[in-house]
């Protein structure tokens, strides 16, 4: 499976040898003739790439050719610049995308830095390379990247933005630039996958693996996405990375270090609000991806640099697998997105205002008969109205009085009562059900 990809020999493996190598150029003076380096690789490993750095990188990379484009879309609350990097095709912002789209979104949390190496590296890899392989594949797949989706907080090694919020809980309040820049993404370019990479620490014995995955768990993400999440997850992103020479495990599950059997959930529920599930309600195929950050071995904790090559390595191994997953079962992914995207102008089935994938709702939380939609008075609406928006949800304006009606018949059918249903745990208003149209 994993041995068919050329893309991925020479997307992803390039980098990945030349982290463990710790040498990207053979002499300085082969360094016009190269593509840029990150400062993560000429320090081999040392240090972090500073933003500075980023900058001057991408900069570089935008000059790369026409299937490479550097956006500005946003800026934080301390004035940094929030990027997107797209390569492949379209070129031009606001056409729809063809084929499929890959999103990337790197180190939501600032203190987990590695997901962004991997990035960096995956973006300059991607938009330098001439093998057939490579180009056949952009032009039928559109890759997104945020290189660093929380620059405030990499800039002061938090895990949260410079007002102390946690971007990854905050998908449906969409109350930080961060978030409301990933939610303009996912809103323009429907991405069919999105693989969101972060760092963990480890609890041994029962939570030590090299890396975890977990795919969408909210009930609310509609059966074929959420199968070909899990086979994302379970047959291309783990196997992948144990390949690599890592181990891997399910993210949030503590197991027995002998029988490797369950033992207790620790995270990864089914709330709404973090992206991975916030991506499968909007029909997209999810996947967290968490690397370790403590040393394994006697040689990592004697130097950090190879503990940090470790740490980068094995998110691209992981990245190795959703391009073999998209490389090879693109057909399905889109059948599946395709079909959830349209399957909520049939206004059928309930929604789930709780519970997960192993954890059923409690009781009075599922919507067996949902409303017809929702009503906002004028006061409602005003406050709701860009973030309403920003999901891509339609709302009708009411005329003369300033509310508006959010019909349940729509592409973004389950959200809707997450955001607007008062016994949702994060809806945004309480609005007034209304039972018919």
């Amino acid at each position: 499976m994993f041995s068919r990809s050329p893309l991925i020999r020479s997307a992803t493996c390039g980098a990945i040898g030349a982290l463990l190598a710790g040498s990207f150029l053979s002499a300085p003076a082969q360094a016009e003739q190269r593509p840029p380096r990150t400062g993560f690789e000429i320090s081999h490993g040392a240090r972090w790439t500073t933003q500075g750095e980023e900058a001057d990188f991408l900069a570089a990379v935008d000059k790369a050719g026409p299937r490479v484009a550097v956006d500005r879309i946003g800026a934080t609350a301390q004035g940094r610049p929030l990027r997107l990097v797209r390569i492949g095709a379209p070129a031009d912002p606001g056409e729809a995308a063809r084929g499929n789209v890959l999103l990337l979104i790197c180190s939501q949390h600032g203190d987990e830095p590695s997901g962004r190496e991997a990035c960096l590296s995956t973006v300059r890899d991607l938009a330098y390379a001439k093998d057939r392989d490579t180009r056949r594949f952009l032009e039928r797949t559109q890759v997104l990247v945020v290189p660093t989706a929380n620059p405030d907080g990499r800039a002061a090694d938090t895990r949260g933005n410079s007002d102390g919020v946690d971007i990854n809980r905050d998908h449906i309040a969409l109350s930080t630039a961060e978030s409301r820049a990933m939610a303009g993404i996912i809103r323009d370019w429907r991405p069919d996958t999105v693989h969101d990479l972060h760092e963990y620490g480890a609890t041994a014995p029962y939570y030590a693996k090299d890396l975890l995955a977990l795919w969408p768990r909210n009930l609310n993400t509609h059966d074929p996405v959420h199968r070909e999440a899990s086979t994302l997850s379970d047959a291309y992103v783990r196997p992948g990375v144990e390949a690599a020479g890592h181990t891997t495990g399910v993210y949030g599950i503590w197991t027995d270090p002998e029988t490797g059997e369950p033992v207790k959930q620790v995270a990864g529920d089914g709330q709404e609000r973090i992206l991975r599930n916030t991506a499968g309600v909007k029909h997209s195929i999810g996947l967290l991806v968490e690397t370790r950050v403590d040393p394994l071995t006697d040689a990592e904790k004697a130097d950090p640099a190879l503990n940090n090559r470790r740490r980068v390595g094995s998110h691209l191994a992981a990245l190795k697998g959703s391009f073999d997953f998209i490389t090879e079962r693109r057909a399905r992914i889109e059948a599946a997105t395709t079909a959830a995207r349209l399957a909520g102008y049939a206004d059928r089935g309930p929604v789930y205002l709780d519970g997960a994938d192993n954890e059923p709702p409690e009781e009075g939380t599922v919507l067996t008969d949902p409303p017809c939609g929702y009503r906002l008075d004028a006061a409602q609406y005003g406050e709701v109205r860009d973030e309403l928006a920003l999901h891509g949800v339609t709302a009708r304006p009411v005329r003369g009085d300033g509310g508006a009606f959010v019909p349940l018949r729509q592409s973004a059918r389950a959200l809707v009562p997450l955001l607007l249903d008062g016994r949702a745990a994060y809806h945004l208003t309480a609005g007034q059900p209304v039972d018919t149209c």
